[in-house]
């Protein structure tokens, strides 16, 4: 605007288009064009950080969001274990929404009561095909007939899947299974260990569908539209052939000509090709958008070309009317329909639309970018966004691309699909074929070698985003170029991009097409690791690493190598405690972890151990009613369940179904960072409500989440706004009050206030002494937090008796020859040592070190690490002889866990259950570890 008035006409005219819509966002701005763009990025960098990561108006701490994002997987909070991508999800969603859009329904009421049939009829029932040829409607029918039935039957659970072109990640069956599973499993609050390995999911799915459809009050609808684009559909997909549950209906919509020979005697639902009422009102919804009026000469020409099987299905005539509704008023109509009568199938009209496209251009530049663009989005494995094609082509300016991107999407050549440019439909892609790319292999071969190369310059820059992780690998199995795959796949962030969105199939096919198999593939990534570990230097780098061991622990679980998960599943838990905290959430996670293999292993009692572990900290960390605290007690359920120690099975299960509950109700469906936002929402209702204990509760919890996202500022406000409320509520000395003041004092510890984090600690000590039994978790943990504080701030003397508190603590709670009582010994004697108290660290070892043998045996890293301690005592008490002795046994132990995690190590190397790690600071006279937590 200028001078508060808006400047032209047009302005005006977008102005009242967009008003009415209500995600349109308008930024007033009078100045240059760079800084509008600024003013434009401001905004939509507040409406994300607010709206979606939901961290009000507090700055992320200066954090990288965009790489930091792309490096890592959602958040596992709804899936449990399961490891699951947002992107497939979105894509799923678009091509819905994408599949419904269109106003015209075709006459689809007679197809509606044919599939409100299919529901009601009695089981068993096999599955419905709806059969038709390309474009004739499939997916618009399905999609339609889903949001009847969610408008209509709110207690039936559809699930559905749109496949889109063969080789795409949605063509890709185990993923299919997976997500299927996924959503069964979300539906009935039911988060238990999901195996990745693509014939075992095949063969557990028909186990898991009986199992989850039992727990459904109402039916369950399976849809897969274009099944028969699945790679070896048949084989992919048995378990359609098999007997479905009495709840559930299964609907598969196939091509006519690709439909396999067993399907065809299923059930079938044909669609008809349109009639002539049909025709004339598609093409005179496409005409009237246009304001287009046709004389009654064109109309019944159009009515008589419609009509043979090739020309009377919806996407031909859909785009025959767009051709002509293009033309408008301006151009000769009759000679258009001319050319478009010449066009008998739906691929020649659409090389007749392109064709159009390119004449309209200015220039045989624009025509050559277009060529570019649509040659590359199909060599592509899941299509391209439109910076990477900036980037791609560098004399490709904005102005241009957004005209050819809006001429082909106007008609119905390209798409948006999780923000990437892809085809539409299958038969543009096949032209798009048949036009450029005759010559076959040699051009398409050039066009991926384009795509390679701006990738793999991507990973030069460090740079590793979900989509070189999804093209790069994909692109060097296309060329055959197993050299290339097999450095491809050592690049450790590629595979762990790919393993943790759950492409586990995938990834393993990848490893079979370099011929390598599960032990020397382990070997192989064991190699890459240990050579990127040398490189890390600082906190950051280290939290990174921890996460590609035990990204690479979880795989190996996964492929079954069950004795060379531990190794990096211990490294990863080792690295985190020691640049995290002991207590931190992602210590948690590592033990979660390392637990899960020993329940494979039938390793019980070590999973047992760290389980309770994970469950401590996680209780600590956010709360007994979040859905963290669920899943570690639903893990000890499973656990118990498999030890047939059933009463406390259940007993468990109740409180994680009550906690789920809960859950639901506060959350609805929502996952992962939807979660915070809509918390950060409450924030308005919580100034203005009642002071109440869940309020309070929902405080602290904001807080807890505000601090692990490092919003540090932000979730001091949260932590305080609880503490007041409880105060005031339950009073000064209630349990719930210890817990806020913990809290900020650990928030306070981060900023490196430690006098207020010693204050806090000490009030929430006093609470918890004279409220808590004596060997309560809680209590335990601020005895250690604040033992560890006084430490950190020189003062020892203070430290010792917490120190001494926290082995009291542990050996009612375990009893005396627990592993846990011996990390506590050894943490005493680490104290004991920096005090130059040599003599009263000696026993504490030697204890700490017979506990370990006793529970782990001789040749367990914490033994060594003990012993190497014992050897620096001896050697400062001046026994050479003892202090060489003890040394050589550490160093032999060490060797062994080197041998470990090259695989070639037997199982009886397990790992511990408790949680302590010791900075190494070793020199050829010195070799005590120190900074113990």
């Amino acid at each position: 605007k200028e001078d508060g008035r808006v400047s032209s006409v047009s302005v005006q005219q977008l102005i009242e288009q967009i008003s009415h819509v209500n995600k349109a966002k308008m930024i007033d701005h009078a100045g240059g064009v760079e800084e509008g763009a600024y003013e434009i990025y401001n905004c939509v960098e507040k409406i994300i950080k607010q709206d979606i990561l939901g961290c009000e108006t507090a700055e992320l701490e200066g954090k990288d969001l965009s790489n930091k994002e792309e490096s890592t997987a959602p958040e596992e909070e709804g899936f449990g274990d399961v490891l699951w991508d947002a992107h497939d999800e979105q894509e799923q969603m678009e091509a819905f929404q994408q599949a419904s859009s269109s106003a015209c329904e075709l006459g689809f009421e007679k197809y509606f009561e044919r599939l409100n049939d299919l529901v009601a009829a009695p089981a068993p029932i096999p599955p419905l095909l709806v059969s038709g040829g390309p474009g004739s409607g499939k997916s618009l029918l399905l999609s339609k007939w889903i949001q009847l039935q969610q408008k209509h039957s709110p207690n039936t659970l559809i699930l559905y899947h749109f496949v889109g072109r063969p080789m795409s990640t949605s063509s890709e069956s185990a993923l299919i299974i997976k997500r299927l599973t996924l959503k069964l499993m979300q539906h009935s609050w039911l988060v238990s260990p999901l195996t990745l390995d693509p014939a075992k999911l095949l063969e557990e799915f028909p186990r898991w569908l009986e199992k989850l459809s039992a727990r459904h009050q109402g039916s369950i609808i399976i849809i897969i539209d274009s099944i028969d684009q699945i790679q070896q559909a048949e084989k992919q997909m048995k378990w359609l052939i098999d007997p479905l549950p009495v709840n559930v209906r299964v609907i598969v919509s196939v091509n006519v000509e690709t439909c396999p020979q067993a399907w065809r005697l299923w059930p079938t639902l044909h669609l008809d090709p349109l009639n002539s009422r049909d025709v004339k009102s598609l093409i005179s919804a496409e005409c009237d958008s246009a304001n287009v009026k046709l004389t009654k000469e064109q109309e019944k020409k159009l009515e008589r070309h419609c009509r043979s099987a090739t020309t009377c299905n919806a996407l031909y005539v859909t785009l025959l009317g767009k051709t002509v509704a293009c033309v408008g008023n301006t151009g000769n109509i009759d000679e258009t329909l001319q050319r478009c009568f010449q066009c008998q199938d739906t691929v020649s009209l659409y090389r007749l639309v392109l064709r159009s496209i390119q004449e309209s251009l200015q220039s045989d530049k624009e025509k050559g970018l277009l060529r570019e663009i649509l040659c590359v989005i199909g060599v592509s494995h899941n299509g391209v966004s439109e910076s990477e094609l900036m980037e791609l082509y560098p004399e490709l300016s904005s102005a241009v691309l957004a005209s050819l991107i809006h001429s082909l999407h106007k008609m119905c050549l390209l798409t948006y699909g999780c923000g990437l440019l892809k085809f539409q439909h299958l038969q543009a892609w096949e032209m798009v074929r048949l036009e450029y790319m005759e010559e076959g292999e040699k051009v398409i071969s050039a066009y991926r070698q384009k795509l390679v190369e701006y990738f793999t310059m991507q990973l030069s820059r460090d740079r590793v985003t979900w989509r070189s992780a999804d093209e790069l690998p994909w692109l060097f199995q296309q060329q055959g170029d197993k050299q290339k795959l097999h450095k491809c796949l050592l690049n450790l962030f590629v595979s762990q991009n790919l393993y943790k969105r759950g492409h586990f199939a995938e990834l393993l096919s990848y490893w079979q097409l370099v011929g390598k198999d599960k032990s020397s593939m382990a070997a192989e990534y064991f190699g890459s690791l240990k050579e990127y570990e040398k490189s890390c230097e600082g906190e950051e780098s280290m939290i990174c690493l921890a996460d590609l061991y035990e990204t690479l622990g979880r795989f190996l679980k996964d492929l079954g190598l069950l004795s060379q998960a531990v190794a990096p599943l211990q490294r990863s838990l080792e690295i985190r405690e020691t640049a995290l905290d002991p207590d931190h959430p992602r210590v948690a996670q590592s033990l979660h972890q390392l637990a899960g293999v020993y329940v494979q292993w039938k390793k019980f009692g070590n999973a047992e151990q760290l389980y309770k572990q994970a469950l401590e900290i996680s209780e600590n960390a956010y709360g007994a009613e979040h859905p963290r605290v669920a899943r570690e007690l639903d893990a000890l359920a499973t656990l118990y369940q498999k030890q047939n120690k059933y009463e406390q099975a259940e007993q468990l299960r109740k409180k994680t179904f009550k906690i789920r509950q809960k859950a639901a109700r506060r959350k609805g469906s929502l996952c992962g960072f939807a979660l915070l936002r809509q918390r950060a929402l409450q924030l308005e209702e919580l100034t203005l409500g009642k002071d109440t204990p869940d309020n309070a509760r929902t405080l602290n919890e904001l807080g807890v989440l505000y601090y692990l996202q490092n919003n540090l500022e932000t979730s001091e406000l949260f932590l305080k706004r609880s503490l007041e409320m409880r105060e005031r509520v339950l009073g000064p000395d209630h349990p719930d009050c210890a817990q806020s003041l913990n809290n900020l004092a650990a928030l306070y510890n981060e900023k490196k206030h430690y006098d207020k984090a010693e204050e806090l600690y000490e009030k929430a000590l006093d609470i918890r002494r004279r409220a808590l039994a004596p060997d309560h978790p809680s209590l335990a943990y601020t005895v250690k937090h604040l033992a560890v504080l006084y430490k950190k701030m020189g003062k020892l003397e203070k430290a010792v008796p917490l120190y001494e508190l926290a082995v009291e603590i542990r050996q009612k709670s375990f009893g005396p020859k627990h592993p846990s009582v011996a990390t506590a010994l050894v943490n005493l004697a680490v104290l004991y040592c920096q005090m130059k108290k040599q003599i009263e660290a000696l026993p504490l070892y030697e204890r700490a070190l017979k506990i370990y043998e006793d529970s782990f045996g001789h040749m367990h890293p914490r033994v060594g690490e003990t012993l190497k301690n014992l050897a620096v005592l001896s050697y400062e008490g001046g026994d050479f002889e003892k202090a060489a002795e003890l040394y050589k046994r550490a160093m032999e132990i060490k060797e062994a866990e080197t041998l470990l995690i090259g695989g070639k190590a037997t199982s009886r190397h397990s790992s511990s259950g408790d949680t302590f790690s010791l900075k190494s600071a070793l020199s050829p006279n010195i070799f005590l570890e120190h900074g113990q937590r």
